[in-house]
Order: C-alpha cells, then sequence, then structure tokens
C-alpha cells in the first residue's frame, strides 16, 4: 500500500468521525447522536417487556443485511449493512473503523425512526474453533472502557450461545453506561448482537427490541 494512499483514507476516516458519519467506529460516534427521546417509548404489553411490534427479519439473502443467522427487528427500526466496501480499503483502516476483536461489523439496525437513541449492531467472524462464550470474552476485550461483565449461557431455536451485560465507561467523558451483547456461532462463523445506547435509561428503553432479536435468532 502506498503511504500516499493510507494517509489519505486515515484523512478520510477522521473527517468522518468529526462528523458522525460512521456510526459503527470510534467512541466520538459510538453511540448516537440526535434529538432526546423518551425512555418509555417502547414500553407496553409484551411479556412484560414492551411492544415493540415487528419491522420484518433480517439476515435471510435479499434482506437489508445477508448474515449468518436471521431475525426479527422492532417495529420502525431500520436496518443497514455496514459491511467493509471494498478490497480496495486498507488492512489498518479496516481494523480501526469495523473490526473489534475476531469479529468485523456487518449490520446496523437504528433505533431512531423508532425514538431512540442507539444501535443494535451485528458482528461477524471467521469460522473457527472458538466457542461463542471465547468471542464474546475476546469481543469486549478490544473494548477498553468494558467492565463488570456478567456472562450467562441462552438458548434460541437451534442456536445455543453466551450473552454478557457489562457496564461501558467512556474515556471521554468518563460516564458509565449499561450495555449488552451475545455470540452464537454458526457453520458460517460466529455472530455477535451488540446494544449499546445514548445511556442506560436509553438502553432500557431499548431492551424489547433487543430481546426480540435474540429470541427470533435462527441460522440462515
Amino acid at each position: 500500500m502506498q503511504v500516499g494512499a493510507g494517509n489519505a483514507w486515515r484523512g478520510l476516516v477522521h473527517v468522518a468521525l468529526a462528523v458522525g458519519l460512521l456510526t459503527g467506529c470510534g467512541e466520538a460516534a459510538r453511540d448516537d447522536a440526535g434529538a432526546p427521546a423518551s425512555p418509555s417509548a417502547a414500553r407496553g404489553p409484551d411479556g412484560g417487556a414492551g411492544d415493540v411490534g415487528s419491522g420484518g427479519t433480517i439476515g435471510a439473502a435479499g434482506s437489508p443485511c445477508e448474515l449468518p443467522v436471521t431475525f426479527r427487528i422492532a417495529a420502525k427500526w431500520e436496518a443497514e449493512s455496514t459491511a467493509v466496501p471494498g478490497e480496495d480499503v486498507p488492512e489498518e483502516v479496516a481494523d480501526m473503523v469495523w473490526r473489534q476483536g475476531p469479529v468485523t461489523a456487518a449490520c446496523e439496525v437504528d433505533a431512531k425512526p423508532a425514538g431512540h437513541i442507539g444501535f443494535l449492531r451485528v458482528w461477524t467472524g471467521e469460522p473457527g474453533a472458538a466457542g461463542a462464550r471465547t468471542v464474546l470474552e475476546e469481543f469486549l476485550a478490544a473494548d477498553k472502557g468494558a467492565g463488570e461483565e456478567k456472562y450467562q449461557p441462552f438458548e434460541a431455536g437451534d442456536l445455543a450461545g453466551t450473552e454478557v451485560e457489562y457496564r461501558y465507561t467512556s474515556s471521554l467523558t468518563d460516564e458509565t453506561k449499561t450495555e449488552r451483547a451475545l455470540a452464537v456461532v454458526t457453520p458460517d462463523g460466529p455472530v455477535v448482537l451488540h446494544l449499546g445506547g445514548l445511556d442506560t435509561a436509553e438502553h432500557e428503553a431499548m431492551l424489547p427490541a433487543y430481546e426480540l432479536a435474540k429470541r427470533t435468532l435462527r441460522a440462515s
């Protein structure tokens, strides 16, 4: 790779981060700019967790994000592929922008159209021998602000995996909030689903959408 090309890519990435275009990468754009939303907007009767309706299923061929798994997303949430855009992206840029531990950004489901500030993000990896717990531990180890992890197993249809609730502390604001992630391993590789949020209140308001994705998770 030519040095000039690498510098140009880094410059573009830094500009994009500054204006919040790359919403899936970097702590400055980690979670979510926009107008304040009510944390209670998704509350309602859904087994006590909240009624989020359904915005359809993603993951299959022809959906906004083609993944090794499928799952339902909440009504009004909008899915968009965040896969590395092409082979011409320098490896160092791909590592900085799209990768976290053993997985690479694949899909982003935006909650803002539903009145919340946050994303459900999907990360995928190459097939290997690592189990779901190991994948999840390596995913969090690559996130410098993560701590106080609480792991537990879960099952969804034909899949068994590991889920973690943890606390994330921002090095920019020194504020701490709750986040969640889960991992499963498929024949096509591991998949991580991560739910952040502007703060803990927004995270909790979006939990019904996360739970909908988790309980409808199936191998493609």
